[in-house]
């Protein structure tokens, strides 16, 4: 696949298998820098042992990165990411002694942590249920026959595939990567749009530095466009049991590429349609046989009714997690490692503020200045502002979420006041390029 890491052999990983560390009591399978941040304030220091793929790690500099953080105890080197053998993964790395969970840190080490947790009797998804997870076609399969509502979809081989199933559902459909993340690759296709182009460039998209290229993991999907808001669900899972649940709006940008604009928790929806998600959720928790953990599942509710995008069994992106504890209290993170040391999950509860993020975005070209930013900083409500692009950097428009220009998130009485103070506060940052203009 273009720009894919070439696929690492066994021979590429160390063939002595080091001890454990004493003191690790969590492991984490793939490195995430900020979820390293949140932990450094939940758990002892050097008691975290962080996994990832040696390429990985050489690409994102990972090394240096984790020894920022007092929690980690060690950086190891393992295949994570081998989704069709994830018994190396289990045969590389020693339990240790004193072991408490396992986390799925990252979206392409969701199978590692459940393989690596199943085979140390210890609570995770389940190694099955992550394949699931990991792969959209399979939770195509596996939803539909469980009774939970989502579009009309097919493999595609090629750009036959799409332009068939395209002409089937009046011009227009959905093709999508069956295992990316961050939108990477996804398109929104009209009858005027040109298969062949969209194929190769949903083929091409990639993340090189986050992700090693495994033989067999290029697989597409197409599938039926829905329409109606959209929002995503983060459910808390105990031995197959949903606990803490919460509903985010979110809101996508208008484009061939549906990257999200904003998030909004709570989601401010009725009562009856909240209970709809909910029962939802149960019907997936059921059908894919998801054991212990968190889900965060994205929603269209077509026709009033929720009808499934896709599921991660990891916790959410975007800044999602740190919405959520704003507006709840506590820690969606504190409430994953209760989970995952089989302590049990928090109650559920409800909501009470508001939080939003709002993404910056900003005009192609060479970024010239960018403007207002303590003004956006000191606005009513705003929590945090980031801003990505910086003179001398370069913009385009945004085909996933990885190219945007930075984000605000600002707190408020409810959610539509946070998601208010986030907009306003984005809008005071003028972020001007090269090619002229201010957003």
């Amino acid at each position: 696949m273009p720009g894919a890491t070439p696929e690492p052999t066994p021979d590429a990983m160390p063939q002595a298998v080091p001890e454990a560390t004493p003191a690790v009591t969590h492991v984490l399978v793939g490195f995430s820098a900020g979820l390293l941040a949140d932990l450094d304030r939940l758990l002892p220091a050097r008691s975290v042992l962080v996994l990832e793929e040696p390429a990985v790690i050489a690409a994102r500099n990972a090394g240096e990165l984790a020894a920022r953080y007092g929690c980690v105890a060690e950086l190891r080197p393992a295949p994570t990411q081998d989704e069709e053998r994830p018994e190396r993964l289990v045969a590389a790395v020693p339990r240790p002694p004193a072991l408490r969970a396992v986390i799925p840190a990252v979206e392409y080490g969701v199978v590692g942590a459940a393989a690596l947790a199943e085979a140390w009797d210890v609570p995770g998804a389940g190694t099955a249920a992550a394949r699931v997870m990991r792969d959209k076609a399979l939770l195509r399969g596996t939803a539909g026959p469980g009774g939970v509502d989502q579009p009309d979809w097919a493999p595609a081989e090629g750009p036959d595939d799409v332009q068939r199933f395209r002409a089937r559902h009046g011009g227009s459909c959905v093709l999508k990567p069956a295992n990316r993340q961050a939108s990477l690759g996804v398109q929104l296709l009209g009858p005027a749009d040109d298969i062949h182009e969209a194929w190769a460039g949903t083929t091409a998209a990639d993340e090189p530095k986050l992700r090693v290229g495994y033989s067999g993991a290029a697989r597409y999907l197409v599938e039926e466009r829905l329409h109606g808001p959209e929002v995503s669900v983060e459910l808390l899972v105990v031995d197959g049991r949903p606990g803490f649940v919460n509903v985010t709006a979110k809101s996508v940008q208008d484009s061939r590429h549906p990257v999200e604009t904003g998030h909004v928790v709570p989601a401010g929806l009725p009562a009856g349609t909240v209970a709809a998600l909910e029962s939802a959720m149960a019907a997936l928790v059921r059908a894919t046989g998801f054991r212990s953990g968190v889900l965060h599942a994205e929603w269209i509710l077509h026709q009033g009714r929720p009808h499934l995008v896709e599921c991660a069994g990891r916790l959410p992106g975007d800044s999602i997690d740190t919405l959520i504890d704003l507006a709840y209290g506590g820690s969606i993170l504190g409430g994953l490692l209760a989970v995952l040391e089989g302590r049990g999950a928090p109650a559920p509860r409800l909501a009470t503020a508001g939080a939003a993020i709002r993404f910056l975005s900003a005009p192609a070209g060479t970024v010239t200045s960018v403007d207002g930013e303590e003004e956006a900083r000191t606005a009513p409500g705003v929590h945090t502002l980031h801003v990505s692009a910086v003179p001398g950097t370069t913009t385009r428009a945004a085909t996933s979420s990885w190219e945007r220009a930075g984000f605000v998130v600002a707190t408020g009485r409810d959610g539509a006041e946070a998601a208010a103070n986030a907009a306003h506060a984005a809008g005071r940052v003028a972020i001007r390029t090269g090619a002229g203009g201010a957003r």
